[in-house]
């Protein structure tokens, strides 16, 4: 209790700068953990739903279904994001395109590939957002924090220059004081350093399983384009898959 109290006197007793610094650092971890805490329920949910979806991607359930679902969800106001939002993004651009007369292939599946990769952008800003703020709170820190106990030791040998008494105990308050000012640093930066490189691993991991949705699903509309052609050009209709059997009307 004594320790506490004492620590808590040296903040109090320190210069106005050092204070600032203090105040300045301990934002800084309040703000931070803040953005952990908030960044550990948006992976967990974005790792879930990913599966969650994927389940039923993968099902063989009828995907113009399934993005009737989607639509579903939104008109009752729920944000679709992640997979599904990719899918969406695919799916609508193929059925928008697929129906315009003369359109090439190709042409049809870049389109879905361009859409699908603005929607993979969105995701990656949504799931990095207030990264870099970690990120600059774990590597500028520590050097906040040693500003604060330079200052003060400097201050403090301002004072013992115009003491009468050069002795230790005439110091040793002032450079107690400054040091709490790196410790506090450190406290602020090395959480914020470890929950960055955790957050950006994980980003990455969910990222690599979008690219992989998105070529997996590239590569089922490029089969489907090229069987509506090839029905097209033989029999005179469309030859739809079963699982892209109705496109929706409306989108």
């Amino acid at each position: 209790m004594n320790e506490e109290l004492s620590v808590i006197g040296l903040i109090l007793g320190a210069s106005l700068t050092v204070k600032l610094v203090m105040a300045t650092l301990v934002a800084a971890s309040v703000t931070s953990w803040f953005m952990i805490v908030q960044r550990v329920i948006i992976l967990q949910r974005a790792n879930a739903e990913l599966v969650a979806f994927e389940d039923r991607f993968w099902s063989g359930m009828d995907l113009a279904q399934l993005y009737r679902d989607g639509s579903d969800a939104i008109d009752a106001g729920t944000d679709i994001t992640g997979g599904e939002a990719l899918f969406r993004a695919g799916f609508k651009e193929f059925s928008k395109l697929s129906r315009q007369p003369n359109m090439d292939a190709e042409a049809v599946l870049e389109g879905s590939r361009r859409a699908m990769r603005v929607a993979l952008m969105r995701e990656s800003d949504r799931l990095e957002r207030h990264l870099p703020f970690l990120a600059s709170v774990g590597s500028t820190s520590p050097y906040i924090g040693l500003f604060g106990t330079v200052w003060g030791i400097m201050h403090s040998f301002r004072g013992l220059a115009t003491s009468s008494q050069a002795t230790l105990a005439a110091v040793a308050p002032g450079i107690s004081e400054a040091l709490i000012a790196t410790a506090m640093g450190l406290f602020a930066a090395i959480p914020a350093v470890l929950a960055y490189n955790r957050f950006a691993s994980r980003v990455d991991a969910l990222l690599n399983r979008y690219e992989s949705f998105v070529d997996e699903f590239s590569g089922l509309l490029q089969r489907q384009s090229y069987a509506q052609r090839r029905g097209a050009s033989e029999c005179g209709r469309v030859a739809p898959s079963p699982r892209l059997m109705s496109f929706p009307t409306s989108m």
